[in-house]
Order: structure tokens, then C-alpha cells, then sequence
């Protein structure tokens, strides 16, 4: 006997919070006797209705799902637009009173909640899906107690996207860090971009708000629809996202990893022996323009191969990570854990480093911790507060940049950062992070005036909590990531950046030597007849040498905004010019530190290096008159490399007063310098550089007396790099003639602006 129609009951009359317009009285309907009755359930009171619909309920699980109450199972479903949602499970089949404003729900006769879904009818179309509000928090105790901590190392396996399996079915878990919320929301285009229908739940006094969303996978694009303090709402990309849209464009995209490495050999040896006594000699690359066009992969076709040939062992990558302008050259970041998605997804990017791995080539990515930039869907002001960045508009304010200075004291600000270090080296397999801006970081008055900032805790101008931060990062990513090494861009005197955090220092592996550049290339920058006035600019970089590990860097900074390539510094005609960028380099390569060269300087390339098209190839092809000049300095960048790495006396005993001594370190008139090199076992390198355009006959340079002979084993004026090609063809013989403090001493001819290396 089937069960008559019902009337409809009457329901609670109230106003939708969002529209100020009352609701259509919902309509009852009744099953089957097979499937049971479906009666109204308990309306929501007017104030929680209003909270969940406006997106400022903390607990939407508590009011949408299922739940058995007196009278059996009641069912409440948040679906906008929907015609109607029926209760589907085994043996069961019940239509839900549509409440108005998305929201349907029902009571049915049950004694527990069944294993159900959802059949929901749109105009034209009905689909059958899980509901998210009756699964289980999908992020577990530990991780939140680790969040809650500021510890968790592995930050990024907790927060973001999660495509996984939970309590059976498949899909994605959303989780965000947003303590200052009312309400938290996950919209995308599994939504239509409405935000109304996912509200998320707040777990505990974390700050982190969680949703499962069953049938979501991979490729699916979502933000955060988050409600301030003050009502508002604003809609994000996820600070945690690991892929995102192709800029301009700012989704974050749902992503898993299903790479399969290749270079477990590269990974087990590459920690063997330490970077500082190591061969290390950088190709600084931005990836964008190094081809412009390339995407991830097939720059692994090309880059590879190109650095292998010239000898280089690492390439640094000018930053990687998701940032909105492409003229920032990738140092404004937005998405700190996601690749840039203009060259590929990834898996893509882990694919090339990948390839240069293979091809026995180190990679070091350029990490940008000191700022972030103030675009208002990501991370300023994320939740309605200052959150990433300091509560204080005068410490969060960087004041060269026009962008925003992370909080390092906040802990979750902290264990934001330092996971991300981590997720880079192990995520990504780099072996080196080079931290941008560090001086910035460790100074409260950096590039400000008086009045401008406040001193710290002991009246100083130390920041003591970017202190604290890059200690904790530098031991993290040392004691995780084994073979990785940290390098620190910074300016200063500072000291004890490259000093081991247990003896108070910052911890870092290598620094870059900015004092040294400088010096160096306002000498060589000089006309020759003038540089005897400057002589100690080339020589005042050894007072300090050993003082931390050092990187020599000609980067990507000095050849823009005026400051002219490599070459183009030199003075003089373009054979001069040429000449002296190759004795530059060959004195570079011999002088204690590692070496740093951007893209485009290995050859020469006269004009300034920019993003928009990258280095000046063309320069290298055979139809240019004056190809053959610019290969000629491509192939001397090859054998100082390839010299270098077959010369242990050069790297060694980089970083201690008993791999180097002056031989002739005074020699201003003459514009000339020569040192020696020690290696370990005590073999020797002998470098001699004359700045001057002139040959200099029998020059005398005193060399130790138990070397029985000296040959040439690099002249970087040979005619094959462009020179005049003075060189010693033959073995040179010391003479007992004392020079330099020396007993014994060398005749050599002094090639014109060129560089010598000599060995036993």
C-alpha cells in the first residue's frame, strides 16, 4: 500500500541573512513504506544559519553531514543553486526539504547513519557524490600538535592540497593556516568558483582550518574564500600550494607527485667530501630567458650538456619559485613551495634536475626568505591581520623592495620557512639553497633612517629573530637534507655567517663575497695606467679570506641597471677589453674562494643581460664577423674549468692561510700579481697576472727553491682565446737569483693583460 502524499509542513519562517529576502516554504516529501518516512528536521537557529551561509562558521561539521538524534538520523546538505539533494544509500532513497538559500535537509527514521551519498538535481543536469561533512578530520594529532609547535619539518605533507584516500574514498584535503579568520571557505572550479558551498572546520586552537572534498584530484584549480576579523572576505591562493596557474593568473592547482628519480648514484656521494674542499665553480642561470621558450624539459635536453662541456660542476638558479612579475626575476615570490608553472608542472622541473644530476652537475636554488610581496591575494595580510609579516607596519615595511618583511619570530612564520628550505632539498633534490638578501634580514635599520626602526631587546640593531630563524634553518636542513650545503648572500662584516650554529655562528656553508667583487672590478674597471693607484683593491681581499668560506661571485646583479656586462667594463679598444675579462677570470679561478659566473659572461656578451630575451647567442654563431672572439673566450672559461677541477691546489685548502701565499704582492707599478697555491700534499700552482697592456721582458718572480722545474699550464693570452699568444712553449728552469723574499726565481715574458697559471 503506498503512502499518500503529505502536506507540506510548516516550517520556521525566517529572513536569509545575505539577501534580506524569506526563504520559499520548503517542500515535504515521504518515500516509500520501503525507505521510510522523511520529516523536518530541527531548523537551524537564525544566527547559526546566518554564520555558516556567510562563510564565518567555525564548524560547519556540526551542522551539515549526518547525526543520529531522537527520532532518528538527520541529514542537513549546504548545495547552492541545487533543485533538490536525495538521501542515496543501500535500501534507501529520500528526498530532503529544500530549506531555501542552498540549504536541504530532513529526518529520517533510522537508527544509525548509513554509509550514504548524495544525489543532487541541477537545472539540466544531477550528479551522485559523497558528502565532505561526514568524513573524519583527515589531518591527524600529531601533525596539528607539531603545527601547533612550530616543528613540523615536513610542513607541506599537512597543509595545502592533499589528493589521498580517506575512509575509503579518494579525493583531496584542504588545509590552511588562518588563525585570525571568523571563517575559512575552499572554492575552485569544482564549485563554480562559489564559495558558499565548502565551508571548512577549525581544528582546535591551531589556526588551521581542514576540509576533504571527496572526488577532487589532481589538476583541480582552488583559492581560500577566508571571512576577517571584520566581516569582510577576501580570497587567496594557498601558501602552500605546489603548483599554481600560469601567471597572470593566481589559482592554486591540486598536484601529487609521481616522479620517479634517477640519480640515486649523484645523491649517495654527493656529501662525500665538504663544498669548501671541494672543486665548485657556478653557472648562475635564469632559467626563463637562459632559452626563451624552454620549457622544463627541453632545458634538460640543453642546459645539461652546455654546462658539462664548459666544466662547471653546479648551476644556481636564479629563483624557481611561483612569482606573479616576471621583471622580479623570480625574487618577489608568491608561492614559495610551488615551481613556476610558465616553464612546466613539477614533476617537469624535478625531471630537469634530474638531467643535470645524471650529467654529474650540482644544482643550487636561489631561496628568497628575507621578503614577500604585497599582492592581495597571497600573503599580505592573509587573514585580515598581519600573519606572515610583522604586526609592526615599521618592521614589516621593507623599505627598498615596496614589499613586506616575514615575522621570524612568529613560530608558525618560522616553521613556515624553514620546512620550506627542507621541502626544496628533499622534495626537489637540490643541493644547495643560496639565501637571498641576508643582510636585510639581519638588521633592524637596514636602509633606514633614524626614527624608523626600534632597537632590540639589548638596545641593539641586531634582529635577533631572523638571527634565531637562519640558525634554526641552516641546522635543519644540515641535520635532514645530508650533501646539501647553504649559502648565504650577505654584504656585511657580519661575523660568523659561515660559522657552525653550536659555536654561534648563523651556520651557513659558503658565503658570498661581495667586498672582493666589488674591489676587484673597480680595479679592473680602471685604465691601466691608473690602476697602480688602486692596487689594493686586488690584494685587501686576502686580509679576510679566511675569515668565512667564500664564493667569488660575478652574478646576475652586476651585469644590470647600468652597471654593464663583464666585458663592457673593461676599458680600452674591444681586443683590450677582451683581454682583460680573460685575465680577470683566469686571476678569479686561481684566487682563494669558489667561483660564480652568470649566463652570458662566459662569452663575452657586451650588453647589458635581460629577462625578456636572455644571452646574446647570436654572438657565437659563425655567420658573425666577430663570432670567433666571443668562442674565444667561451673555450677559456672551458679550460680554467677543466684545469681547475684536474688542479687540487686551487680548491683544497680553499678556506685556510696554508693553501695560498703572495709572491708578488706589491707589485703596483707594475701593475702585476703572483701567489702560489697549495693543495694538500703540497703541490703547487703558481699565478701570475699582468694588468698592463705591455709585454714585460724577464720578469722576475721568485718561486720555491725545491720546484726543479716549472711548465705552462694555462695562459690566457694564447691565440686560441683571442690573445697575441705570448706564451712559454718550453719547461722555465728557476734560477738561484733571490726575488721576493725568494732564494729561487723565474724568468718569465708577461704576456699583455693576461693571466699565467704554472705548475711543477
Amino acid at each position: 500500500m503506498s503512502a499518500a502524499r503529505q502536506p507540506s509542513p510548516t516550517v520556521r519562517d525566517e529572513t536569509a541573512p545575505e539577501t534580506g529576502k524569506k526563504p520559499r516554504t520548503p517542500r515535504a516529501r515521504r518515500a516509500d513504506p520501503l525507505h521510510g518516512g522523511v520529516r523536518p528536521a530541527p531548523a537551524l537557529a537564525a544566527e547559526e544559519r546566518a554564520r555558516l551561509l556567510e562563510g564565518r562558521h567555525h564548524d560547519p561539521h556540526g551542522v551539515l553531514g549526518a547525526r543520529a538524534q531522537r527520532g532518528g538520523v538527520a541529514f542537513r546538505v549546504l548545495r547552492p543553486h541545487a533543485k533538490s539533494v536525495t538521501i542515496v544509500a543501500k535500501g534507501l532513497r529520500a528526498e530532503l526539504f529544500d530549506d531555501g538559500d542552498g540549504l536541504f535537509s530532513g529526518l529520517l527514521p533510522l537508527t544509525g547513519v548509513p554509509d550514504y551519498r548524495l544525489l543532487v538535481t541541477y537545472d539540466g543536469d544531477e550528479v551522485e557524490v559523497h558528502d565532505p561533512y561526514r568524513f573524519l578530520p583527515a589531518l591527524g594529532e600529531l601533525d596539528l600538535h607539531l603545527i601547533g609547535e612550530g616543528r613540523h619539518e615536513e610542513l607541506w605533507t599537512a597543509l595545502g592540497s592533499q589528493p589521498m584516500e580517506h575512509q575509503g574514498v579518494t579525493g583531496t584535503r584542504f588545509t590552511v593556516w588562518a588563525p585570525n579568520a571568523q571563517g575559512v571557505r575552499v572554492t575552485g572550479d569544482f564549485s563554480y568558483w562559489d564559495p558558499a558551498a565548502h565551508p571548512m572546520r577549525s581544528l582546535g586552537s591551531t589556526g588551521v582550518w581542514e576540509l576533504f572534498l571527496p572526488g577532487v584530484g589532481e589538476g583541480t584549480l582552488y583559492k581560500y574564500d577566508i571571512t576577517r576579523p571584520d566581516g569582510s572576505h577576501t580570497v587567496r591562493a594557498d601558501p602552500m600550494a605546489r603548483y599554481a596557474e600560469v601567471p597572470p593568473a593566481t589559482a592554486s592547482v591540486v598536484t601529487a607527485s609521481r616522479y620517479e628519480w634517477q640519480d640515486a648514484d649523484w645523491m649517495l656521494t654527493r656529501g662525500e667530501r665538504p663544498p669548501h674542499q671541494a672543486p665548485f665553480s657556478v653557472y648562475e642561470v635564469h632559467l626563463a630567458s637562459w632559452r626563451p621558450g624552454l620549457g622544463y624539459r627541453q632545458l634538460a635536453e640543453q642546459l645539461p650538456a652546455y654546462v658539462k662541456e664548459l666544466g662547471f660542476t653546479h648551476v644556481e638558479l636564479m629563483p624557481v619559485a611561483e612569482h606573479p612579475f616576471g621583471g622580479s626575476w623570480g625574487y618577489q615570490v608568491t608561492g614559495l613551495y610551488a615551481p613556476t608553472s610558465r616553464m612546466g608542472t613539477p614533476d617537469d622541473f624535478r625531471f630537469l634536475v634530474d638531467s643535470l644530476h645524471r650529467a654529474g652537475i650540482g644544482v643550487i636554488v636561489d631561496w628568497v626568505p628575507a621578503h614577500f610581496p604585497r599582492d592581495e591575494w597571497a600573503l599580505a595580510e592573509f587573514d585580515g591581520r598581519p600573519l606572515y609579516e610583522h604586526g609592526d607596519p615599521q618592521r614589516a615595511a621593507h623599505p627598498d623592495w615596496g614589499t613586506l618583511e616575514f615575522d621570524y619570530g612568529r613560530k608558525e612564520v618560522r616553521n613556515f620557512l624553514v620546512a620550506n628550505a627542507v621541502y626544496w632539498c628533499q622534495e626537489f633534490h637540490v643541493d644547495g639553497l643560496r639565501v637571498d638578501a641576508v643582510a636585510s634580514m639581519l638588521y633592524l635599520d637596514y636602509s633606514r633612517e633614524d626614527g624608523e626602526w626600534s632597537p632590540n631587546e639589548h638596545g641593539g640593531r641586531e634582529n635577533l629573530d631572523a638571527v634565531a630563524f637562519l640558525q634554526e634553518m641552516n641546522a635543519t636542513v644540515y641535520r635532514r637534507c645530508p650533501g646539501v650545503m647553504t649559502i648565504a648572500e650577505e654584504s656585511t662584516a657580519w661575523d660568523g655567517v659561515t660559522r657552525p650554529t653550536d659555536s654561534g655562528g648563523l651556520g651557513f656553508g659558503m658565503k658570498w663575497n661581495m667586498g672582493w667583487m666589488h674591489d676587484t672590478l673597480r680595479y679592473v674597471s680602471k685604465e691601466p695606467v691608473h690602476r697602480k693607484y688602486h692596487h689594493n683593491d686586488m690584494t685587501f681581499g686576502m686580509v679576510y679570506a679566511f675569515s668565512e668560506n667564500y664564493v667569488l661571485p660575478i652574478s646576475h646583479d652586476e651585469v644590470v641597471h647600468g652597471k654593464r656586462a663583464l666585458v663592457s667594463k673593461m676599458p680600452g679598444d674591444w681586443w683590450q677589453q677582451r683581454a682583460t675579462h680573460r685575465a680577470y677570470l683566469g686571476f678569479m679561478w686561481a684566487h682563494p674562494g669558489k667561483q660564480l659566473l652568470f649566463m652570458g659572461q662566459e662569452f663575452a656578451q657586451g650588453s647589458e643581460w635581460s629577462e625578456s630575451h636572455g644571452p646574446d647567442w647570436w654572438l657565437l654563431d659563425s655567420s658573425y664577423s666577430a663570432a670567433g672572439d666571443h668562442r674565444g673566450v667561451r673555450d677559456l672559461v672551458r679550460d680554467l674549468n677543466h684545469t681547475y677541477g684536474a688542479t687540487p691546489a686551487l680548491w683544497e685548502r680553499d678556506t685556510v692561510p696554508e693553501g695560498f701565499a703572495w709572491v708578488a704582492g706589491d707589485a703596483a707599478e707594475d701593475n702585476v700579481l703572483a701567489f702560489l697555491r697549495f693543495a694538500q700534499d703540497g703541490s703547487q700552482l703558481l699565478c701570475v697576472s699582468n694588468f698592463s697592456p705591455v709585454v714585460r721582458h724577464a720578469y722576475r718572480i721568485g718561486v720555491p727553491e725545491e720546484v726543479p722545474l716549472w711548465r705552462e699550464v694555462l695562459n690566457t693570452d694564447r691565440a686560441a682565446y683571442g690573445g697575441s699568444d705570448v706564451h712559454h712553449a718550453a719547461p722555465l728552469l728557476p734560477e738561484p737569483v733571490p726575488t721576493q723574499g725568494r732564494a729561487a726565481s723565474l724568468r718569465l715574458t708577461l704576456p699583455p693583460l693576461a693571466t699565467v697559471w704554472l705548475t711543477p
